[in-house]
């Protein structure tokens, strides 16, 4: 087995060999044919999440040791299944569901795995889809892909059901009220695709790069806005009668979710999605007066990723940008989206 591993927190991913890994229990051996690149990937590759105010939450306090593989958008053929597996045959093509609980405290038995304190999250907490090969704990997380181009099938099990999950957070006042999303990256654009879906107003996107915007309008977007621009929400607000009753930031940074909370109206709500990370200066007395709601949205659940799947697979989700690399390329590429030096995703092949 070959894998791309974290050996020292932020120096170059180091290429090892390995035994191939034999399935115990119920789990499914995957060869693994694309992993694509998050940004969450940065942060992990770093060692920590920046709090603001100089603090910070390092993956070795939540006990992640090294070296360690990265990659939690992970596509695969099934090699062999442990002997307690059931629900796939070997040469079966699946999408790895990654966010796995513990499967035994009291969230995981309600199925809500994402609020489960101990996660099993392939590539965050247990090896991941930087390799050739992957394991996963059960069948119940491997989802049928068929008639979507593996590539992009690898994307949807996390900036497909991020974007989707965060849209599906979005209130509205009246039926009409455009959305409000901040960054147009992979996710962000992937945000655009879905819309239609979920909610009934138009989007609006608002991100500081050119390219970045267009790319926004190309895919569906009513309407753009350079949040970085000094009249940036004064050409918000006209746009759509004085703020939008939702803003999603796909970014996280303290500018961008200030920028949101301001574009939102009276009794709007502000998702906040991106990790980028630092702290965001908020007006204790604004909060009730203008009654606004923040909440945080993370990922997204199965039933998700089981419906952006079938979305694509009934032709209603068009493609975000997609660049197929070799694992080889997997320092590159992280290198590549720290600078911000491309559009959509990457997705890394063996």
């Amino acid at each position: 087995m070959e894998s791309y591993q974290i050996v020292e927190w932020g120096q170059p991913l180091e290429r090892r060999e390995y035994d191939n890994p034999e399935p115990q229990g119920s789990e499914v051996l995957l060869k693994v044919t694309g992993c694509g690149v998050c940004h969450s990937d940065l942060h992990i590759w770093e060692g920590h999440f920046d709090l603001g105010e100089g603090r910070r939450i390092t993956l070795e306090e939540r006990g992640l040791a090294l070296p360690f593989t990265m990659g939690h958008e992970v596509v695969g053929e099934v090699l062999a299944l442990g002997p307690d597996a059931d629900g796939v045959s070997p040469g079966d093509q699946r999408v790895v569901y990654p966010w796995i609980g513990c499967g035994e405290c009291e969230a995981c038995a309600r199925e809500e795995d994402l609020l489960c304190l101990a996660p099993r999250t392939v590539g965050t907490r247990r090896a991941g889809g930087y390799s050739d090969r992957v394991i996963v704990p059960h069948a119940k997380y491997l989802v049928p892909y068929d008639g979507v181009p593996t590539a992009l099938a690898a994307t949807y099990a996390c900036s497909g059901i991020t974007a989707y999950s965060a849209l599906k957070k979005a209130e509205s006042m009246n039926e009409d009220d455009p959305v409000l999303i901040i960054g147009a990256g992979g996710v962000g654009l992937s945000a655009v695709h879905l819309a239609p879906h979920v909610v009934k107003g138009k989007v609006i996107v608002a991100d500081v790069d050119g390219a970045k915007r267009a790319a926004a309008r190309q895919s569906g977007a009513w309407e753009t806005v350079d949040n970085s621009a000094p009249d940036a929400l004064d050409k918000l607000r006209a746009l759509t009668g004085g703020g939008v009753a939702t803003a999603i930031d796909f970014v996280g940074r303290p500018e961008t979710s200030a920028f949101g909370f301001e574009a939102i109206r009276r009794g709007g709500t502000l998702v906040v999605v991106g990790l980028f990370g630092d702290s965001m200066p908020l007006s204790l007395a604004m909060m009730p007066l203008k009654m606004a709601t923040i909440k945080g949205s993370y990922v997204g659940t199965l039933d998700d990723l089981k419906e952006v799947i079938a979305l694509a697979q009934e032709g209603k989700l068009p493609p975000i940008p997609v660049e197929s690399r070799p694992l080889s390329d997997a320092n590159r590429t992280l290198e590549d989206m720290k600078a911000g030096a491309y559009l959509g995703r990457v997705v890394l092949k063996p």
